[in-house]
């Protein structure tokens, strides 16, 4: 939802959803599908599923979130690691838990899976490496050097904000239109309707 709200106007006008909760180990929304309208007239389309089936890194050249390579002969190991609890697992990896490990430097730049922004020009595509553009008559690849810190955008934002008094992007009322969006998605899908917001 971040990520869309970036690329586009950042005020949510409506939410369309369908959820899904296929796991009875895991009885809570594991899959979703939304159609978000904003205000300005643009619009995207989100696609979930946390049940690990399709490993969407794969669409990444087998770069993780976190900017690692991964092994794609590994297949099912997240599904495994979830098998001894979740909630567990992810309270040992937390930071000061008792299985946290810093994070590697990054071979390439994190990421939250298939991005595609369809302008009225062309079409451009994050990547781990760079930015993937699409004109209509060429693509080309805009390179960007690894980063030196995971995801040092977020600390550099925190630092301006707290150290130098320049307001964060992401800012408290931001971050409540984003729950907004995220508990509009919930009732979207549960009613079976379009919510407005």
């Amino acid at each position: 939802v971040d990520v869309v709200r970036m690329l586009a106007s950042g005020r949510v006008k409506s939410v369309r959803a369908a959820a899904g909760a296929w796991d009875p180990a895991r009885p809570a929304d594991g899959a979703y599908s939304a159609l978000l309208a904003f205000d300005d007239g643009a619009f995207a389309t989100l696609v979930y599923s946390g049940y690990a089936h399709f490993d969407s890194d794969e669409l990444m050249g087998w770069i993780g979130e976190s900017g690692a390579r991964k092994d794609p002969q590994a297949y099912g190991a997240a599904r495994r690691a979830l098998a001894g609890g979740e909630a567990a697992l992810k309270q040992a990896r937390s930071y000061g838990g008792a299985a946290y490990a810093p994070p590697p430097a990054p071979e390439a730049h994190p990421h939250f899976g298939l991005v595609i922004a369809s302008c009225e020009r062309g079409d451009v595509r994050p990547l781990p490496t760079g930015v993937a553009v699409y004109g209509d008559a060429a693509r080309r690849l805009e390179p960007l050097p690894p980063p030196a810190v995971p995801r040092a955008e977020v600390i550099d934002e925190l630092h301006a904000a707290v150290r130098e008094g320049r307001a964060p992007l992401h800012d408290g009322a931001w971050a409540m239109h984003t729950l907004e969006v995220c508990l509009a998605l919930r009732r979207s899908a549960s009613e079976q309707r379009e919510v407005f917001l």
